[in-house]
C-alpha cells in the first residue's frame, strides 16, 4: 500500500526517509509529479524503472533545491549560470557535463557523459529536497506511456502499491513538462520545450538550436543512444558460451571459460542487475582492452520486467558503430 502523505514536517520527514533508504516518492513541482528516488543510488534508480515499466533506461533529470547544489553535479558554463539565475527555481532542465567529483549514478544518466538538472519551483519539493540533502533523480510519476500526472489522484491511479509513498501537495500549477536545454556542446540545442519559452532563453543567452520534438522513446538521432552507451569491444548477445578472448557479462552462474567475469546478479534478480549494468560494461570494457581480449559476451537476460530494459540498452550496445562521432544529448522524457 502506497502511504499518502502531506507537506507538514512529519510528512516531510517521512519522506525523507523513505528516500534516504532506498524507497519511491513521487512529489508535486510546479510542472507534474515526479516520481522521486536518490539518483546517487543505482539499486533505488533502478525501483523507479521498474515501478514505471519502462522498456529502456532513458536519462533522468536529477532535482535540487537550489543551483549551487546542483552544480555542484555538472559543469557549469556562463551560459547555465545566466540561465540558472534567471528561471531557477522554475521548469527549465538544463543538460550538462557531468563533474568529475559529481555523485549521481550511471543509471541515472543512461551512461551518458551528461546529466539532466533542475531546481523546481514547488515550495514542498523544495523542502523535500533540502531534507534528503542528495540529488533525487524523478521522471514523471506514471505507468510508461501515460499521461503525466498533475495531482496525487492521478499518481495513485497509476502507482498505488507500486511506489512507497506520494507526497500529496495539490494540483501542479503549471501541468506540462519542464523545459529541456542542452548546454553540454558549444550551441545551445532545445532538446524539449516545455514552462519556460525558448524565446526568453534566447534573450538571455542568444541563438538555440531547435530539435525535433520527443517522444517518451524516441531518441534525438538514430543511434544516438546505443553510440553513447557502446562498449570499445564487440558485443556478442544470448553467448551460451565464450569464446576464447571473449571478456563475460554474466547473469546467474557464470558460463566457464572467460578470464574476465561481471557478474549482473548472482541470484538472477533484476533489479540489482539493472543497477550494475553500466558500471559491468564500463569495467569489462576498460579492463578487457587492457588484458587484450577481443569481444564481451552476454548471458541471456529474461524479457519480463526490467529484463526488457535491460535488454534494450544491450541491443543499442551491440549495435553497429555510426561512421562520425554523435552529438551528447539525451532523450527527456522526464519531469
Amino acid at each position: 500500500m502506497t502511504e499518502r502523505l502531506t507537506p507538514t514536517d512529519h510528512g516531510l520527514a517521512r519522506a525523507a526517509q523513505i528516500l534516504r533508504t532506498g524507497g519511491l516518492v513521487a512529489f508535486g513541482t510546479e510542472t507534474v509529479y515526479g516520481l522521486g528516488a536518490d539518483a546517487t543510488d543505482s539499486l533505488a534508480v533502478a525501483r523507479i524503472f521498474e515501478a514505471k515499466g519502462r522498456p529502456r533506461f532513458n536519462p533522468l533529470i536529477s532535482h535540487f533545491p537550489d543551483a549551487e547544489a546542483a552544480f555542484t553535479q555538472v559543469t557549469a558554463d556562463p551560459r547555465a549560470q545566466k540561465l540558472a539565475e534567471r528561471f531557477w527555481p522554475g521548469p527549465l532542465t538544463l543538460v550538462l557535463p557531468r563533474s568529475p567529483r559529481g555523485e549521481i549514478c550511471d543509471l541515472a544518466t543512461a551512461g551518458l557523459p551528461t546529466a539532466a538538472v533542475r531546481v523546481p519551483a514547488c515550495e514542498s519539493a523544495l523542502a523535500l529536497l533540502r531534507a534528503v540533502g542528495r540529488p533525487i533523480a524523478a521522471p514523471s510519476a506514471n505507468p510508461s506511456g501515460a499521461v503525466s500526472p498533475s495531482t496525487a489522484a492521478h499518481v495513485l491511479n497509476g502507482l498505488d502499491g507500486r511506489i512507497d509513498a506520494v507526497l500529496d501537495s495539490g494540483p501542479c500549477p503549471v501541468g506540462v513538462e519542464s523545459t529541456v536545454l542542452d548546454l553540454s556542446g558549444k550551441k545551445p540545442r532545445l532538446l524539449r520545450p516545455g514552462g519556460v519559452t525558448v524565446e526568453d532563453i534566447e534573450a538571455l543567452i542568444g541563438p538555440v538550436e531547435r530539435s525535433a520534438p520527443l517522444a517518451s522513446a524516441t531518441p534525438v538521432a538514430p543511434g544516438m543512444l546505443s553510440s553513447h552507451y557502446a562498449p570499445t569491444l564487440p558485443v556478442r548477445l544470448n553467448a551460451t558460451s565464450v569464446e576464447d578472448g571473449e571478456a563475460l557479462l554474466a547473469f546467474g552462474a557464470p558460463l566457464a571459460g572467460s578470464p574476465l567475469v561481471w557478474n549482473l546478479s548472482e541470484r538472477q534478480a533484476l533489479d540489482e542487475a539493472a543497477a550494475r549494468l553500466f558500471a559491468g560494461l564500463r569495467h569489462l570494457d576498460h579492463e578487457g582492452a587492457r588484458l587484450g581480449l577481443r569481444g564481451i559476451a552476454v548471458q541471456p537476460i529474461p524479457q519480463q520486467g526490467l529484463g526488457a530494459a535491460i535488454r534494450d540498452r544491450l541491443t543499442r550496445a551491440a549495435a553497429p558503430r555510426p561512421v562520425t562521432s554523435p552529438p551528447s544529448a539525451q532523450e527527456c522524457p522526464v519531469a
